[in-house]
């Protein structure tokens, strides 16, 4: 490995340490991996790998923690049609303030707000510090194919959004597809494996999978399940503010993971999300 990445695998330990939030699987969720998806891009077809939601049970109690309800608010506020413009109201200009005042003031964005500041990355001031985040993750920009700003980073990574009605594009969020699968509007149509990545586990908390959304498909996503909004924010941002490559590889935990995490103008968030590479031992 590469000395940047072994210095931010141990940044990125620091913070999934002190996810004082995070779900513990079997406990206080549980997943049903079934079968293996198959190639099929269609929505209706007989290839399905899983007859049976993904999600058999979740715990909602914690979705009361202050930074899951702030989180959970702003999924609501977008309009899934890339191409379509995005209206933002007052009240949720308000809402995406809400939920960075929360999450700044937790272990995890902490830890990430102190080395980016060590690094002459992100403003020591707590006001501007929130303002960068906005605009890397809030602020709107037009996606490909698009003259009018129709997307975001949050809403892409984490809410999903549809391109011409058939094909899901980012959707990388466990809270946001557990929500919409209780909701009827996602079928999960079982893991996705090739022949270098390690089989699924429904203990482990990185998943890639396949399913349909609304009238699209998501051939192949791959999402951190059970894991607080706060560490994705900060995982996220940390490899968007402190690598140039859009591909960064990090060990933590149980996991040797890839992050990819595309720039869109060095300013804004285009997509990022974990590839699980391998499980290892422990740290």
């Amino acid at each position: 490995m590469i000395e940047s990445d072994r210095e931010l695998s141990t940044m990125v330990q620091e913070l999934w340490d002190n996810d004082v939030n995070r779900l513990k699987p079997g406990k206080d969720y549980r997943i049903s991996l079934q079968g293996k998806a198959g190639d099929s891009m269609a929505i209706n077809d007989n290839n399905d790998g899983a007859g049976y939601p993904l999600f058999t049970f979740v715990d909602e109690n914690i979705f009361k923690k202050e930074t899951f309800l702030t989180f959970i608010s702003l999924l609501d506020n977008y309009e899934s049609d890339a191409g379509e413009p995005e209206i933002v109201t007052p009240e949720e200009v308000a809402e995406n303030h809400k939920f960075l005042d929360c999450i700044m003031q937790t272990p995890t964005m902490k830890i990430a707000h102190k080395y980016l500041v060590e690094k002459h990355l992100s403003p020591k001031d707590e006001t501007q510090f929130k303002e960068q985040l906005y605009r890397i993750w809030f602020e709107l920009y037009a996606r490909r194919g698009s003259s009018r700003p129709d997307s975001s980073g949050f809403e892409h990574v984490f809410v999903g959004e549809t391109r011409g009605g058939r094909t899901v594009i980012g959707f990388h969020n466990w809270i946001q597809l557990y929500l919409q699968e209780k909701l009827g509007h996602i079928d999960y149509k079982g893991y996705s494996v090739n022949a270098n990545s390690p089989q699924p586990d429904e203990n482990k908390h990185i998943l890639a999978l396949q399913f349909s959304w609304k009238n699209g498909i998501k051939p192949k996503g791959s999402i951190f399940i059970g894991v607080s909004p706060e560490f994705e924010f900060a995982l996220y941002t940390l490899c968007f503010l402190t690598s140039p490559n859009e591909r960064v590889k990090v060990q933590f935990s149980f996991y040797d993971v890839e992050i990819v995490c595309h720039h869109y103008n060095q300013k804004h968030i285009g997509t990022t999300y974990p590839v699980l590479l391998r499980y290892q031992n422990p740290k």
